[in-house]
């Protein structure tokens, strides 16, 4: 048997160590009275509307005469709420009130708010949409690129767009964008059309022309004819009907012929408060080390390392909603996701019971230290896989479901919710992912460092004694 070297157990400790300093008080560099936040902290997270309460605002058309179509109206809450995501807030409320014209929002204060400038909060939602056309290509059919074209691939931008509407093909069978253009997007339109249908025929790249909603690519379909009357279709890509109108909601809001205002706002008062937060957090302090003098008490030497792996797993399910990681954005922690944390935690104090369970029977069955440390993980690991991948599948559902519709999990469920809308939820989504983000956690810190760090200092002299497992003390 591979026998796992001494000095891993102090490299990934510290590596443990090191994720949860970062993660619980941020990283910051100062240039004389500047502080910088180089890596956020848990202090930093952006929590949601029930925990540091909010604003709520009606947005509506600048000009009070403007008597705005219903499906204006959906388009103007479609970008409001691109724009929330965008800027990772998933606590929010969006209603359209077509009777009077206006969206209702209501969205949480940033974290350490001291200025309440609600102004100054929705100065980035209340701007008009810019969509703009380019001249595009792409190596697959479908993909969207993630870089905007160079100004000479400009095609047309939303004033030229009369409508989008999201309907079907001849046949009837599947979901299309049916698009109207003026008599200036329509000549434009045409002489772009012409460009990219002969480049599909006298090469193998997919020419496109992209859709851009500000900064964000909605949409790449490839050119497939000349069109010279201003009526475009895009078709293929869409799973369902609701698809279509979010795509076409979406192009409308960028075109719409009018410039948005809030009317008015107000603050929303939080139902938890800092105060009831600051009480959680000092609660789930104790309550961590309650566990973790239970653990090393009653397990002792798999207790100790258990306690190492779960400071990691808790470090890393902050990580994840800080935005500590590069390549996840920060999130909006709400309640919900509370208990998604706290509910991950706990199914990470049952992995690693299990698994000092497990080795503590082999040691009583006579085992060696190495066999016993190696049988027991073996035999936790099915109980342990089988009880997390459950709740993983259940975490990817919930934000598959009430996430955004063009989220990775949204698309990913394609196949099996075809039948059902998206409905978002910011807090059922906020929830999922936390559970999700702990679950994952769990598998890299409960189970494989864990895992790890127990061979690895087994090894030391000293440590191999069999009552420290679990055995009877001679």
């Amino acid at each position: 048997m591979k026998r796992t070297p001494k000095p891993v157990f102090f490299i990934v400790s510290l590596l443990i160590v090191a994720l949860a300093y970062g993660a619980f008080f941020g990283v910051h560099k100062s240039y004389g009275d500047r502080l910088d936040t180089v890596i956020r902290g848990a202090n930093e997270i952006r929590t949601g509307i029930d925990i540091s309460g909010g604003i709520e605002v009606t947005f509506a058309p600048a000009d009070d005469k403007i008597d705005a179509k219903d499906s204006e109206i959906e388009a103007m809450k479609q970008v409001i709420v691109r724009r929330m995501i965008a800027n990772n807030i998933t606590d929010y409320e969006a209603y359209t009130d077509t009777d009077n014209d206006q969206v209702i929002i209501r969205f949480p204060w940033k974290r350490n708010e001291t200025k309440f400038d609600a102004a100054a909060a929705i100065e980035e939602l209340g701007k008009t949409a810019l969509l703009e056309f380019y001249l595009d290509e792409s190596e697959s059919s479908g993909s969207l690129p993630t870089a905007k074209p160079d100004k000479d691939k400009f095609v047309l931008n939303g004033s030229a767009v009369e409508s989008a509407t999201a309907g079907w093909d001849e046949k009837g069978t599947s979901p299309v964008v049916a698009l109207k253009l003026d008599s200036t997007g329509k000549a434009a339109f045409a002489k772009a059309t012409e460009t990219q249908k002969n480049l599909n025929g006298a090469s193998g790249r997919n020419h496109t022309i992209s859709i851009w909603l500000d900064k964000d690519c909605i949409s790449n379909p490839s050119v497939e004819a000349h069109i010279t009357n201003g009526e475009a279709v895009i078709s293929g890509g869409f799973a369902t009907y609701a698809e279509a109108a979010d795509l076409a909601n979406l192009i409308n809001s960028g075109a719409l012929p009018f410039s948005i205002k809030a009317k008015n706002t107000n603050t929303i008062t939080a139902t938890l408060g800092e105060r009831a937060l600051n009480i959680m957090v000092m609660s789930g302090i104790i309550a961590f080390v309650l566990i973790a003098i239970f653990m090393i008490l009653y397990y002792r030497l798999s207790g100790v390392v258990a306690v190492i792996a779960l400071l990691g797993q808790v470090a890393g399910s902050i990580a994840v909603v800080s935005g500590f990681f590069p390549f996840l954005d920060s999130f909006t922690l709400t309640l919900p996701g509370i208990a998604g944390i706290i509910l991950s935690i706990g199914m990470g104090v049952d992995a690693n019971i299990i698994t000092s369970e497990r080795i503590k029977e082999q040691i009583r069955r006579g085992r060696t230290i190495d066999s016993a440390i190696s049988n027991g993980c073996s035999e936790s690991f099915s109980a342990i896989f089988d009880g997390n991948i459950t709740v993983m599948i259940v975490s990817v559902v919930l934000m598959g479901v009430f996430g955004p519709a063009d989220s990775f999990f949204a698309k990913l469920l394609k196949p099996l919710l075809f039948m059902f809308p998206v409905s978002a939820s910011g807090a059922v989504y906020s929830f999922g992912y936390t559970l999700l983000a702990g679950i994952i956690f769990n598998f890299v810190m409960g189970v494989t460092c864990s895992r790890l760090m127990l061979k690895s200092v087994s090894r030391f002299k000293f440590l191999r004694k069999p009552w420290l497992l679990g055995g009877t003390k001679e």
